[in-house]
């Protein structure tokens, strides 16, 4: 369990699935269906969805590419946090929104699978939350021309290395979206 004892809820965090960041990446329209149905289930069971955006390179707020894409359809009553780094806690209010709601455990889908969601994993873990990644409902691109693994295997390596994270008084997990189930969390 948390070592945030005292926050017993979970929040869905949703990273960066913005048109700048997902406009080629790997399998877009099947992991956008599994994040559209993780926002409905939290939606569902009450617990709050917190968008994330990046700011960085062409993503500037306000812009077409800093918008998160359409059909997540954010709701106005739901936490926005704007982050200029891979970790969406480093240099953000995002600890602050999860303190204020109560939230020791964070449910983590988004792109980019090789940058922001490997660094939001750790530095939610770290910093105490019990971290569960959909294995589903995270991309990215192709950066395979640069010497990275093709984003098939970026995605099945995260997926399988997230499941043995380990450290005292935290869990780490992966979880499919259809098998997610915020009640018994």
């Amino acid at each position: 369990m948390t070592r945030l004892s005292e926050r017993p809820n979970s929040a869905l965090l949703v990273i960066d699935f913005q048109n700048g960041v997902v406009a080629s990446a790997w399998r877009r329209d099947e992991v956008l269906a599994s994040i559209k149905a993780a926002v409905a289930a939290a939606r569902a069971a009450g617990v709050p969805v917190v968008w994330v955006q990046d700011v960085g390179e062409d993503r500037t707020p306000g812009t077409q590419p800093w918008q998160i894409v359409p059909e997540l359809d954010p709701r106005d009553d739901e936490p926005r946090v704007q982050k200029k780094y891979g970790d969406s806690f480093e240099d953000t209010d995002l600890t602050d929104i999860l303190a204020a709601a109560g939230v020791g455990r964070v449910y983590i889908a988004g792109a980019q699978t090789d940058a922001c969601i490997r660094s939001t994993l750790h530095g939610a873990f770290v910093r105490g939350y019990d971290t569960i990644l959909l294995s589903d409902a995270h991309t990215t691109e192709d950066l395979s021309e640069w010497g990275a693994p093709s984003p098939e295997a970026v995605v099945a390596h995260t997926n399988l290395y997230w499941q043995f994270q380990d450290g005292p008084g935290r869990t780490a997990a992966v979880v499919k979206t259809a098998d997610l189930d915020f009640a018994q969390a």
